[in-house]
């Protein structure tokens, strides 16, 4: 089946065709016409599926539809699509103006990290979409420069992402400033309990639309692994760049110091690299990404940040210098390849110390990834692991593969001092409710599916007692936030093994 026959406008087909697609994807085959009917949607989609046009097709076709404004009056905002991430946002935004392009509609895309009186000055022109982040939406409501009161169709995309950031409250505090008659459109790559929760509380009657299993992997992607010894990882993707001529190699590394220090390494080995992570600025993110993009960067080296917010045709490769700490991050950082029925290769070089990493992911996509060792970089099966610090269900760390360090000391992460409790315990008090977390290395668990129930250094577990819950002084938009757009990305800082973890805005 076409395009022609869902009943998209001239337009939006003629926009579709233009940018090289010919046939919907399943996403988009059952939600265009379930948005076009202008019920809520409840859609769950692996990433790479197609999803972002299977909602801004039938939102341009919607507001399209309407009488445009008259001369001299001004556009009110009608749609609003959050992210949770810059690079999403801009992304989003980028497919409303190509799919829309032969349409009399305007949008406009605003996020942290870059100056707030350029997207005033557009929303005072007026536009009918706007794609942003929840930090800096909130600060163009506080600052009363957004007028939502006509608002008409509302977007969660990456839903889950956004409650793994322990965005839960801002959520709550825009949709109370939002009119109650909207259609609502959620969208989310797993249906957690958590996901169910949001959705009984926003959705009316939700058409449900559920495309590909939950956790599943993108059978287009060949993926591999590569033991060798933690001391030769860089020395071993040097040589597979270079023996196998790749280029526009997406590399994710565990933490932001790994990713400059390995991009400054491959830089010196002759091949092109940047980083992009959450403490880069804002124009350094967007230069790396356009270069890459372009084709004139070989390597990108990025942390997880990036895991759901790159949208590039046919990526050909993606390599896990570092296994996430989670397994769910696993399958979005691969699925940046092999998307739409592109065919792509995920590699991951693993140590002995990511072992047990490996078998929680492997037990996540319930397969064995099939594993090669490249001459010359045989691991050292005599080489003891070392202890990586994982997420824990409370938001502290814990001690992953490997023996315990034995007088490693206690960690304070509330700001005071260090505490008797047990690791892992969660304190009651300090800053902004997260209380003091103790930490001593203990020895990788794993529990369900075995892997780390993924929840964000400073975030608060998600549920029905959250969501009448009071909102955090920090993080969570209230008035002691520290940055206008703190919230555009949440994460950990982590110093050393057996060092602290603090929340850090900006640091995934």
């Amino acid at each position: 089946m076409s395009f022609d026959y869902l009943g998209l406008s001239e337009s939006l087909i003629r926009a579709v065709n233009e940018l090289g697609y010919t046939v919907p994807t399943p996403i988009q085959l059952q939600a265009i016409p379930a948005v076009l009917n202008g019920g809520d949607l409840l859609a769950g989609a692996q990433t790479g599926t197609g999803k972002t046009a299977g909602f801004t097709l039938p939102i341009l076709q919607r507001l399209s539809e309407a009488p445009t404004p008259a001369a001299g009056a001004k556009r009110p905002v009608r749609a609003l699509i959050l992210t949770p991430t810059r690079e999403l946002a801009a992304q989003v935004e980028e497919s409303v103006r190509g799919y829309g392009k032969y349409l009399k509609l305007k949008s406009t895309v605003m996020f942290g990290g870059m100056g707030i009186n350029p997207q005033i000055d557009a929303l005072r022109r007026g536009v009918d979409i706007v794609v942003a982040t929840l930090g800096r939406l909130l600060d163009h409501m506080q600052q009363k420069t957004i007028d939502l009161s006509k608002l008409e169709i509302l977007v969660l995309d990456e839903a889950d992402h956004m409650l793994d950031m322990g965005f839960i409250h801002d959520i709550k505090r825009v949709l109370a400033k939002l009119p109650s008659k909207r259609q609502n459109l959620l969208f989310s790559a797993t249906f957690s309990e958590e996901i169910k929760t949001l959705a009984d509380s926003l959705l009316d009657r939700p058409a449900l639309i559920e495309v590909a299993r939950q956790n599943s992997t993108v059978e287009a992607i060949a993926q591999k692994i590569h033991p060798v010894d933690r001391d030769k990882k860089r020395e071993l993707l040097t040589h597979l760049i270079r023996q196998n001529n790749w280029f526009q190699v997406l590399v994710f590394t565990r933490t932001k110091h790994g990713a400059n220090r390995l991009a400054e390494q491959l830089t010196k080995d002759g091949i092109s690299t940047l980083a992009i992570h959450g403490n880069k600025s804002q124009s350094a993110r967007t230069r790396a990404l356009a270069e890459f993009k372009d084709n004139t960067l070989q390597v990108l080296v990025a942390t997880d940040i990036v895991a759901r917010g790159i949208d590039i045709d046919q990526l050909p490769h993606v390599v896990n210098f570092d296994l996430p700490n989670v397994p769910e991050d696993y399958v979005h950082r691969i699925g940046r390849t092999g998307r739409a029925g592109a065919t792509g290769k995920a590699l991951s070089l693993v140590c002995v110390d990511e072992h047990q990493l490996l078998k929680d992911i492997e037990r996540l996509i319930k397969r064995p990834i099939p594993q090669e060792v490249i001459a010359g970089f045989e691991p050292d099966m005599t080489q003891k692991p070392n202890p990586i610090f994982r997420r824990s269900q409370g938001g502290g760390a814990r001690q992953g593969q490997g023996a315990p360090r034995q007088g490693a000391p206690k960690q304070s992460n509330g700001g005071g001092r260090p505490s008797a409790k047990p690791a892992n315990s969660n304190g009651g008090g300090g800053n902004g409710g997260n209380g003091s977390r103790s930490q001593k290395p203990v020895a990788a668990k794993t529990g369900g599916n075995g892997s780390a129930p993924r929840k964000p250094e400073g975030s608060r577990p998600v549920g029905p007692a959250l969501l009448g819950g009071k909102p955090p002084s920090e993080g969570g938009g209230g008035a002691g936030r520290r940055d206008s757009h703190a919230r555009d990305n949440v994460g950990v800082k982590y110093d050393g093994v057996g060092g602290a973890f603090s929340p850090m805005p900006g640091s995934v």
